[in-house]
């Protein structure tokens, strides 16, 4: 016999008893987010103060101003710009656990494609965080926004990359929100809730870092920026880094806490690395051939960056050391002990992280601007006030995704559940 209105409406409050309510889902996680042992304290210790001496240097240069940096009207974007391009990479490249796991439907992936949406989070918020530092009036930003200042769109670059990296940050947060909450409750997750955002993120990840692209490349007045590859080669190295780091988190999460880490994962995002550092490299020699063989006036701001021009050698340092970490990493993830040795497999990873990290910052943004319009050659070098700032934005971004994982991890291995326990 069926059963009536009101039996109904028991059972659902019976069930709705013994599970979480939101308000009691954030207290929870909110808790558990800052409670660990001595290491995590330690860590975060490290990291907060790391912050903290970057946003008391944030606060002198909005105080004094723009020129406690070495930014001038000749290279008007520096180490902020460098490091926003590189994180705009990391949050594009996060997509390559959501890829595998969804569009070919690879189970292993799909326990930890969690981490990958929690590493783009964090990157998307360092890269807002490099373009407020980069404003030398940040009270200004109301100038952006619909409706009350002068947006632009759709003419302006600029005003697509704040609408696609917001909707990006906003994509992850919904389905990396959904899932977990789901999962905290002990609910099946709907697919129309989550699947339809996670293609939608696939094709939004290739988006934030093709109108970055874009944002150079359709500057006419910097010819070194000016490449139809450009775009390509940003896709390229943003699955270089996204996997390299991803794969040592994994490995750290397999040996600092219970969650399950497979070896699949970890294969996987290597076997996208071998191809990707090969690709980046022969795409920057192909760039480097078509301005260094036909040679011309275009070719000035490469012949600074690589072997220097009329004295003037303050990047050629930083390419040759970001070629040499690249060229390493390509070897090394392509040796037969590699396949075996965890270790190697680390070495090869940070050798990527870092020598891309160089090439999409300092070997990108600042040749764009030597020489000038008026072929001037004014150099630029970091000043310790652009270390400490850049030091701290990304001390916070880490602690943003350790805080992260923390909270997502034991809802994800079930030490931390919304079932009330049983009277």
């Amino acid at each position: 016999m069926c059963d009536g209105p009101r039996e109904t409406r028991e059972k659902t409050m019976q069930k709705d008893s013994h599970v979480a309510t939101y308000p009691r889902f954030l207290l929870r996680v909110f808790s558990g987010a800052f409670d660990g042992g001595a290491r995590f304290y330690v860590t975060m210790t490290v990291l907060t103060a790391i912050a903290l001496v970057g946003a008391n240097a944030w606060a002198q240069q909005v105080a004094n101003g723009m020129h406690l940096t070495s930014m001038t009207d000749h290279v008007s974007w520096g180490l902020y710009i460098a490091n926003f391009t590189f994180g705009v990479g990391l949050a594009a490249g996060a997509v390559m656990m959501v890829i595998p796991a969804y569009l070919y439907d690879d189970h292993e992936m799909h326990d930890v494609v969690i981490v990958g949406e929690l590493l783009a989070i964090a990157s998307i918020i360092v890269c807002l965080l490099f373009v407020v530092v980069d404003m030398g009036r940040p009270d200004r930003f109301w100038h952006i926004i619909p409706g009350v200042g002068r947006f632009n769109w759709p003419i302006s670059m600029l005003t697509w990359d704040v609408l696609v990296l917001n909707g990006y940050l906003l994509l992850n947060l919904h389905i990396t929100g959904y899932l977990v909450y789901t999962r905290f409750r002990g609910d099946k997750p709907a697919k129309r809730w989550y699947v339809p955002f996670v293609f939608l993120s696939i094709a939004w990840a290739i988006s934030i870092h093709s109108v970055t692209a874009f944002l150079y490349s359709g500057l006419g007045g910097r010819p070194f920026w000016n490449s139809a590859l450009l775009a390509p080669r940003f896709i390229a190295t943003a699955f270089v880094t996204g996997p390299a780091l991803v794969i040592v988190l994994l490995q750290g999460i397999r040996r600092l806490t219970s969650f399950h880490v497979g070896d699949g994962p970890i294969r996987t995002l290597t076997s996208v690395m071998r191809v990707t550092v090969l690709l980046n490299l022969f795409m920057l020699g192909s760039e480097l051939f078509t301005a260094l063989y036909t040679g011309g006036a275009h070719a000035a701001s490469v012949k600074y960056l690589f072997f220097g021009l009329h004295g003037h050698r303050g990047l050629v340092p930083w390419i040759w050391t970001a070629v040499i970490l690249n060229v390493a990493s390509a070897l090394l993830l392509h040796l037969p002990q590699t396949r075996k040795s965890l270790g190697l497999l680390d070495l090869a990873c940070v050798c990527a992280f870092i020598g891309v990290w160089i090439e999409k910052g300092m070997g990108l943004i600042v040749p764009g601007f030597i020489p000038s319009t008026l072929h001037e050659i004014v150099e630029y070098a970091p000043t310790l006030t652009e270390w400490k700032i850049t030091a701290g934005i990304w001390a916070f971004g880490v602690m943003i995704l350790i805080v992260a994982l923390k909270v997502v991890l034991p809802v994800l291995t079930g030490e931390l559940e919304g079932k009330a326990p049983s009277t």
